[in-house]
């Protein structure tokens, strides 16, 4: 059983890198290897009893049809090859705040009832990714910011639960969303999607 979750954990790692490739370079084909990846974390963060994460994982399922949908709207007004922002409002900024605040003051005592083995890092990652990923789906630029600490929480999270090809991952991730944020601001086109 060990050698299985082993190689389901580079498995998603080899997927997560190539899922961020492919957001930086804003393809659709994304979404579906987004899936795939969510569906291998999310058994991985529950092998560990990393609860939260494993939610997270199941939500970034859900989302990669929202944001597949999302994408394709974009794509049909500049074009497949452009990539494509859109301004956040200050609504989306103020919702995002409360959800950060509400997000992490539920989530940290559930877990910390539920035995997961670092409740404070793994709700605070959590709440961001939830955040960041809404932001993604939607093209803010912004997201690029969210997911540099979403993911240096992550990196953290998994060196103390001994998740050492999860670390590698999200260590990539955030040199990557470093990366991301500067060739979406230099190239990106800013298009009409609603919030």
């Amino acid at each position: 059983m060990d050698s299985l979750i082993q190689a389901i954990e580079i498995f998603a790692a080899v997927t997560g890198v190539v899922y961020v490739i492919l957001e930086i370079l804003q393809k659709n084909a994304m979404w579906w290897v987004g899936i795939l990846t969510g569906a291998a974390c999310a058994f991985e963060f529950a092998t560990q009893h990393v609860w939260a994460s494993m939610g997270l994982n199941i939500y970034y399922m859900g989302m990669s049809v929202v944001g597949l949908i999302q994408w394709k709207k974009a794509s049909a007004e500049v074009g497949e090859d452009a990539i494509h922002l859109n301004m956040m409002s200050h609504r989306v900024r103020l919702i995002s705040l409360a959800l950060l605040v509400v997000g992490i003051s539920v989530l940290t005592p559930i877990l910390k009832n539920t035995g997961d083995a670092a409740p404070v890092l793994d709700g605070t990652a959590v709440t961001l990714s939830i955040i960041a990923t809404w932001w993604l789906a939607q093209s803010y630029l912004e997201q690029w910011m969210l997911w540099v600490v979403a993911d240096l929480l992550s990196m953290a999270l998994c060196l103390t639960t001994g998740q050492y090809w999860m670390a590698a991952m999200y260590l990539a991730y955030t040199a990557s969303a470093v990366y991301g944020y500067f060739h979406w601001k230099n190239r990106g086109e800013y298009v009409n999607l609603k919030d």
